[in-house]
């Protein structure tokens, strides 16, 4: 049975992606779950795999070529079944041909002109290569490749910049265009200030117990599995999250829609901007396992190779500044989320402890939350719940589930 293949939407926002590369040719095989094609959106490029198995026998939405969400870009059929008559001339099989800017007063004023295309064909790229390339206006073809067979990756890309004269970088007093995911970002984060009503509670969190279990755990662990301190906080927010199930929810008009799974998204920030993919089913995950997803996670987010269901499935998320020496900052709510947590750098300060005065290892932490989905003393209670679990650690390597 032929199975149409559409844009997916990757994230609530997202209107429209760019197919940067198809992996297969009409007429290959394809494996349930094997990765067919690169997919672009306006924040990241991520791997798209096929939900079905059989033969790719048409191609729709060709390469560098913008096609709205839900709208055809191939088709799968069955090994002997041919291309069913009319499945490419109904709704939803257009592709969207990049048009010029509108004028003043349209819907995109002062959107930057679109960067000339990646050369495809003899230039062999990675997909964030090709991204950064079209971000900065630079001719691929003038890059030289580092990877394997001559493959242009980022940091090629990057070196030829920095020898170069960067079209994106402009003196004061000049126009400097913004990349499709900065605009983005824009949109974003207005119609979340503009549709939730944010207030934000901030707690002092003793983080000294935690910094020590961190050290004890990372002396007994491998190099790349160790824990940050990130991680810690992405388990407390876990078992915070199924006691305090109304923060893994969002508000739609007349209820709450409540998570049934606690996917928590990490704010990364790239250089064309900030994306917030997510760790999928944290509440049974344990503390290692949590550390170990993470870093494939970031890993992954800045090689350009995500997959959809960690760049849209996210219920909660966590933006953490603390490695730029940053004390404290309220974070803007990633719709449709309730709530996001913003933590700020692990600091030594004098504390007070039975009237005696002492040091101690603190972390602020403050979440924003969308007040149609909780209210002030919910947004305390739950912010509370994390800072107990962070000030007691040993509740983060207990069984999950508990």
């Amino acid at each position: 049975m032929a199975t149409s293949i559409v844009m997916p939407q990757m994230g609530y926002d997202m209107r429209e992606g760019t197919v940067v590369r198809w992996y297969k040719k009409e007429g290959d095989p394809v494996a349930r779950g094997e990765v067919i094609a690169d997919i672009e959106t306006d924040k990241a490029t991520v791997e798209f795999e096929a939900f079905v198995g059989g033969v790719l026998r048409k191609i729709v939405a060709q390469e560098g070529v913008a096609v709205p969400v839900g709208n055809l870009i191939a088709v799968i059929t069955g090994p002997d079944e041919a291309l069913p008559e009319g499945l490419l001339t109904g709704p939803g099989t257009e592709a969207k041909t990049p048009q010029p800017s509108a004028a003043p007063g349209a819907q995109e004023v002062n959107a930057a002109p679109a960067a000339p295309a990646a050369p495809v064909g003899e230039v062999r790229a990675s997909p964030i290569a090709r991204r950064l390339a079209r971000e900065q206006s630079i001719d691929l073809s003038l890059v030289a490749g580092t990877g394997p067979g001559g493959r242009i990756v980022e940091d090629d890309v990057l070196a030829y910049r920095e020898t170069s004269p960067a079209p994106g970088v402009s003196p004061a007093g000049e126009r400097m265009e913004l990349s499709r995911m900065r605009r983005v970002i824009a949109r974003v984060t207005v119609d979340s200030k503009r549709a939730a009503p944010h207030f934000y509670v901030t707690a002092e969190v003793d983080m000294n117990k935690a910094m020590e279990l961190r050290r004890d755990l990372n002396a007994a662990l491998a190099k790349e599995n160790r824990v940050s301190v990130n991680d810690l906080i992405i388990r407390a927010c876990a078992i915070a999250l199924k006691r305090h199930p109304r923060f893994n929810a969002s508000f739609q008009g007349d209820h709450l829609l409540v998570n049934s799974s606690i996917n928590i998204g990490i704010a990364i920030a790239l250089e064309a901007g900030l994306i917030v993919p997510g760790i999928a089913g944290c509440e049974s995950k344990g503390l290692l396992e949590i550390a170990m997803a993470s870093g494939d996670l970031i890993a992954r987010a800045n090689s350009g190779t995500l997959r959809n269901e960690e760049y849209s499935n996210t219920t909660f998320s966590i933006s953490n500044l603390g490695m730029f020496d940053v004390d404290s900052f309220m974070a803007i709510i990633y719709p449709p989320h309730a709530a996001i947590l913003a933590v700020g750098a692990v600091k030594e300060q004098p504390v007070v402890r039975s009237g005696q005065l002492a040091v101690a290892r603190v972390m602020k932490a403050t979440l924003s939350v969308d007040h149609r989905v909780a209210d002030g003393a919910e947004a305390a209670r739950f912010l509370v719940e994390i800072k107990k679990l962070l000030e007691s650690p040993v509740s983060l390597i207990l069984a999950v589930g508990r």
